[in-house]
């Protein structure tokens, strides 16, 4: 049997239905996974927190309108005291449906049913970020591109 590739026509693709894209912010961040990366120490956690918040009270973003929900901030690199004196430096008032939670979980241990449960328990839930991907990795395995790849799988399976 010959090998081919399996292909579409660009009308064909052109005539095909599909679902719009689902924005949190609009234009800016759609459903799904991304990764925020950076140098260290550029503010990515402070971008995070700030994110988690105008999410939750349905704030704009950079003008942007928000799809307002729950949001869990997990900032396993932080105190609650911490989140605290930033949640102070950003808002005048928090809202309850932005959510934190310091206490580390592992991927490919309790992580993905912890994130499962949460979603069952706030339904209305439109962004999980993770602050840091490090921190839920088994540090047993070499981080390479494979293993990034079958980690951040794994992630992608929960936020469907």
């Amino acid at each position: 049997m010959t090998k081919r590739f399996n292909t579409i026509d660009g009308e064909t693709l052109m005539t095909m239905p599909f679902k719009p894209i689902n924005f949190i912010i609009q234009n800016l961040l759609s459903e799904g996974l991304h990764i925020l990366a950076g140098t260290p120490k550029v503010g990515k956690s402070w971008l995070a927190l700030w994110l988690s918040v105008a999410v939750a009270k349905g704030e704009e973003v950079w003008g942007n309108k928000v799809k307002r929900g729950d949001t869990l901030y997990l900032c396993f690199e932080d105190s609650q005291i911490r989140i605290q004196n930033r949640l102070f430096d950003i808002t005048d008032e928090a809202t309850d449906k932005v959510n934190f939670c310091t206490e580390n979980a592992m991927l490919g241990g309790e992580l993905e049913e912890r994130i499962v449960n949460f979603i069952k328990e706030h339904p209305d839930t439109v962004l999980i970020i993770i602050d840091t991907l490090q921190m839920i990795r088994n540090t047993t395995k070499d981080n390479n591109y494979a293993n990034d790849y079958s980690d951040l799988t794994i992630l992608k399976k929960v936020s469907r």
